[in-house]
């Protein structure tokens, strides 16, 4: 609701493995797509970084935005759905106003201007438009390949767009501002991003790398929370330690440190504090998982107990 409102949300989703962390997000996928938000999701793997410098961010976004799902299209792969309905909205405005299209839509992308790399992703939306107009199928797949993080050269990216620069490891960041300003223009109300498997900073073993990774978090954290930019909501998982082990978790990064601590009037009161920044998810109790499979035995049984 409040990323759809045109404010901005920041969740770390904490459980033991087993507790249904996964399981939650999907869930939260589910009701942000019902509510007319746009979701993108990936989990992060030794391959898949926030940040680094041999592909890791990169391919991290080529998943996320493979994974692009609208209401109508939740299975991932609605980029270019999202594009159309842009263009499409756009042309219906311009039809109404009776002013040119381009030029509606050349208004609507102006705002991704004022963003890093947007000058070039308008460039890129720019020339699948062209292709679109023209019925140039090669040019429109090069600019969802352009979008979809799919170009490692400049060579390539100029011999088929024109266009000297791509979307690189230093661009992750940057690359999902401009896609959360591209779905509100589409006509979308926002975009939530879900990050899974976070446990895997954990791991780094080059404390500089892991670092680099939570200096990321934190420019994510702090730009939610500051209200830089809106329609947006970060919400990721991971284990209890990798958020508070003090060596090698989020804790030993005392800026995340001080954001990230647990409200002690509610820690002491024993109660829930839904406004947190962490969720903590409890695993199952012995007597809960009981009941649990007594009501799955039901089910099987029609909701009959005598079978």
């Amino acid at each position: 609701d409040t990323i759809s409102e045109g404010g901005t949300s920041f969740r770390f989703v904490i459980g033991e493995y087993g507790s249904g962390k996964t399981f939650f997000l999907s869930l939260v996928r589910s009701i942000a797509l019902e509510k007319g938000l746009v979701t993108m999701h990936a989990d992060l793997s030794p391959t898949k970084r926030l940040h680094g410098s041999d592909g890791q961010p990169r391919l991290l976004l080529a998943d996320m935005i493979g994974n692009l799902s609208t209401r109508t299209k939740q299975d991932g792969n609605a980029l270019q759905n999202i594009i159309e309905r842009f263009i499409s909205n756009a042309k219906e405005e311009a039809s109404a106003t009776g002013r040119n299209a381009y030029e509606v839509i050349s208004g609507k992308l102006n705002e991704l201007n004022d963003y890093t790399g947007g000058y070039n992703f308008v460039s890129v939306i720019k020339k699948y438009l062209e292709g679109y107009e023209s019925g140039n199928q090669f040019l429109m797949n090069s600019a969802l390949k352009w979008l979809k993080a799919g170009y490692t050269t400049k060579t390539d990216t100029l011999r088929d767009l024109g266009i000297r620069e791509f979307i690189s490891d230093s661009s992750f960041y940057s690359t999902l501002k401009l896609y959360s300003v591209l779905v509100r223009k589409a006509g979308y109300k926002g975009l939530l991003i879900c990050v899974d498997e976070m446990v895997n900073l954990y791991k780094i073993p080059n404390s500089l790398s892991r670092k680099a990774n939570y200096e990321e978090i934190l420019s994510m954290l702090n730009n939610t929370l500051q209200g830089s930019f809106s329609n947006i909501g970060f919400i990721m998982g991971g284990t209890p330690e990798f958020l508070t082990d003090n060596i090698r978790g989020l804790y030993s990064y005392e800026a995340l440190r001080s954001r990230l601590s647990e409200n002690s009037f509610s820690k002491q009161l024993g109660v829930t504090d839904y406004n947190s920044i962490v969720l903590r998810l409890a695993s199952l109790t012995k007597e809960e998982l009981y009941l649990l499979l007594i009501n799955l035995r039901h089910v099987f049984a029609s909701g009959k107990e005598e079978n």
